[in-house]
């Protein structure tokens, strides 16, 4: 049996979103994502998608690249998928050592990278000389069967409720909180969001966001929290993000944010809801339980520095 890695071709995306499906089925993946992100890649990101074959047939995947919106240079991440029925045969040792030979040949000195609890991924990093660092958990709310919050009777006379819609013409404003957000993110890689361009490229025009499900909060006509929504366009439904800008933390926006664009969803025919959250941030936990998540799975990203 021969194992091979490449890189991905437009015509793998079916056989991919089966692996990543398969190997983590918290996650809203589809061939036209794949693509856009592929066609999308920021140059400095030296983004690679990586595809593992054994004997012609696609069995894992792995994305990689520089963390280039990070303060810190030097940092990268990868993170391999496997489908389970092809586990225990060299496919994810070969994804892994390809991306690191790719980040390191462009000056990446720490690679991140995510493994779930309880499948053996944790195991796997240690033997390849990642250490633990932080974890993340997924969550999973059935939309079908777990009733959600009301909504309230009114809202104090400065908040509005919107959809991400009404920004269109100018989304400028959704940048300006999403950049906000992200800043304060608890993650081992910070992220610095100054390129508008760029967001209006891979962010407001990803083909998996959806800007009617979208919710944004409004204080006296300024934006005050977000929830951005990612969708199949089927069934599964994503919090890509939410957040509360500082000036309005403490007020429960981002829980109302969620609770309006759950609600559309269902209204809409979405039948499971997914996120995921760092360990560390128990706001948005406590959020997420309130509205019926349930935690699923336990990642943790492991890191390994090269010298």
């Amino acid at each position: 049996m021969t194992m091979t890695v490449r890189d991905f071709a437009a015509r793998d995306a079916e056989a991919v979103v089966a692996v990543r499906r398969a190997a983590l089925p918290f996650e809203v993946v589809t061939e036209a994502s794949l693509r856009f992100t592929v066609e999308h890649a920021h140059p400095a990101e030296r983004y690679r998608l990586l595809v593992a074959e054994r004997d012609g047939e696609v069995v894992g995947t792995a994305h990689c690249g520089l963390a280039f919106q990070s303060a810190e240079p030097g940092q990268a991440h990868t993170t391999p998928y496997v489908h389970p029925g092809h586990r225990r045969h060299g496919a994810g040792a070969l994804l892994l050592r390809t991306a690191e030979e790719h980040v390191r040949a462009h000056g990446a000195t720490a690679l991140y990278c995510w493994a779930l609890q309880g499948l053996g991924g944790v195991e796997f990093a240690g033997r390849h000389g990642y250490r633990p660092a932080r974890s993340a958990h997924f969550q999973r709310l059935d939309l079908l069967s777990r009733p959600l919050p009301e909504p309230p009777d009114a809202l104090p006379p400065e908040v509005r409720l919107h959809t991400a819609a009404e920004w269109r013409a100018d989304p400028r404003p959704l940048f300006e909180a999403d950049a906000e957000v992200t800043a304060d993110e608890p993650s081992d890689i910070g992220a610095e969001l100054d390129d508008y361009q760029d967001w209006l490229s891979r962010t407001w025009r990803h083909p998996l966001f959806d800007h009617e499900l979208s919710t944004v909060v409004t204080v006296d006509g300024r934006v005050a929290a977000f929830t951005a929504a990612r969708t199949d366009g089927l069934t599964r439904y994503l919090s890509g993000m939410t957040g509360t800008l500082r000036a309005h933390r403490g007020r429960g926006l981002a829980r109302l944010a969620k609770t309006d664009s759950l609600r559309r969803a269902r209204a809409a025919g979405y039948t499971e809801a997914f996120t995921s959250n760092d360990g560390a941030n128990e706001p948005m936990l406590a959020v997420n339980r309130r509205l019926g998540y349930e935690v699923r799975a336990t990642e943790v990203r492991h890191v390994r520095t090269f010298h």
